[in-house]
Parts: structure tokens; sequence; C-alpha cells
């Protein structure tokens, strides 16, 4: 359960910030996504590849210029 400590005098605006910023480093929403529906494992270690190799690609190309 993710608890959020409001201070006296702070804003709701501010409090739901902190809880969404707490909610995106646990990857709770994430994970809610991921279970909805289910994905092949061999589907998962293809998009998995395929994103190391977009970023490999990028990082290559900075390190080029």
């Amino acid at each position: 359960m993710i608890v959020v400590p409001v201070k006296e005098g702070e804003t709701i605006d501010r409090a739901l910030k902190k809880l969404k910023r707490k909610f995106e480093k646990t990857g709770v929403v994430k994970e809610l996504r991921n279970r909805q529906k289910f994905t092949k494992p061999s589907v998962i270690r293809r998009e998995q590849k395929m994103k190391a190799i977009y970023i490999q690609k990028l990082l290559s190309e900075q390190e080029n210029q």
C-alpha cells in the first residue's frame, strides 16, 4: 500500500503529484497493464531484443557525432 504523508499547509495538487510519482516508481500501473492480457514469452523476448537493438543503435549514433 502506498502512503503519502501530507504536511500541514500542503496543497492537494502537490500531494497528488507525490502519489503519482510513487506509483510510477513502484511500477504498479505498468504491472496492471501487463496483467490485463497474456503475452507469449517468445513475444516478450523478441520485444526486449528489439528494444535493446534500438537503444544500442541510438548510443552508437550518439558516439559517432
